[in-house]
């Protein structure tokens, strides 16, 4: 079974290479932007291209029975239909919450014909770099919003689950769609003070409001930064719960936040 991966120079579908290697799969290709930064495994075949270069696919398509598609909004349609003109047996896409931002990704999915299967990430953790400027820099993380709650998932656990869900194949995973989250849900002051305790020291959580909370995460952000206030504010009215579909679907605890943390405490050093 020949898989291809795109997005493979990106954090999630470079470690999926990696996930479907340790499962032994022996026919994995990579759709890479970059080849030499992504450093992927000998034995990966490795095409150069980009989801947003169609032009780029045919070549990456041949042969292939299930695409690993990373998500990329602007061209999902087109890749999707070339997918299924190529004789793509099956995709498994990452997108995310139904009816967000992401939500064409699904619909492309859907509407070329080919089965499919859906993972929903909720936030993943590494978003906390937003704050890794103030932290290196200070004792204080001026944000916005203390009140919004999520269970924000692992890169390396959304990896695994695409890994094992392949290896489930599509006769156990087609037509399905799995949220993912991380396995405990926990407001922003409680993410501050996990990351103070990988680092060993005390962190201090500041609270934004107005336009001042608004320019702190333009500035971290850009134009994305109002869109995230807003979805910060919609947590804060709806929390998100944790679900327990990561671990089950790999047989073991998802990665807490903490654990993370201690992990990628470099990034904040």
């Amino acid at each position: 079974m020949r898989i291809l991966v795109t997005g493979a120079t990106g954090n999630v579908g470079r470690m999926v290479v990696d996930e479907l290697l340790t499962r032994d799969f022996d026919d994995v290709r990579a759709l890479t932007v970059d080849p030499e930064r992504a450093a992927l495994p000998a034995g990966v075949s490795v095409v150069r291209g980009f989801l947003g270069r169609t032009a780029t696919l045919p070549a990456a398509l041949d042969g292939v029975d299930v695409m690993y598609l990373a998500p990329h909004p602007a061209t999902a349609f087109e890749v999707c239909r070339m997918a299924a003109d190529a004789g793509v047996r099956w995709i498994v896409d990452m997108a995310g919450a139904k009816g967000d931002h992401w939500q064409v990704i699904e619909d492309a999915v859907e509407a070329c014909g080919v089965p499919w299967t859906h993972l929903e990430p909720g936030e993943f953790m590494v978003n906390a770099l937003i704050w890794a400027d103030q932290i290196r820099s200070g004792d204080e993380v001026r944000d916005a919003c203390p009140r919004a709650v999520n269970a924000p998932v692992a890169q390396e656990d959304i990896a695994a689950v695409a890994a094992e869900v392949i290896r489930g194949g599509p006769d156990r995973h087609a037509g399905h769609s799995y949220e993912l989250t991380g396995p405990e849900a926990l407001s922003r002051p409680e993410k501050v003070a996990a990351i103070a305790a990988a680092l060993g020291r005390p962190l201090t959580y500041v609270e934004l409001t107005g336009a001042e909370a608004t320019a702190r995460f333009t500035a971290m952000m850009g134009e994305y930064g109002p869109w995230y206030l807003d979805g910060l504010a919609q947590l804060a009215a709806a929390p998100q719960a944790a679900g327990s579909t990561v671990s089950d679907l790999l047989g073991r605890p998802a990665m807490t936040y903490a654990e993370w943390a201690r992990r990628h405490s470099g990034l904040f050093r």
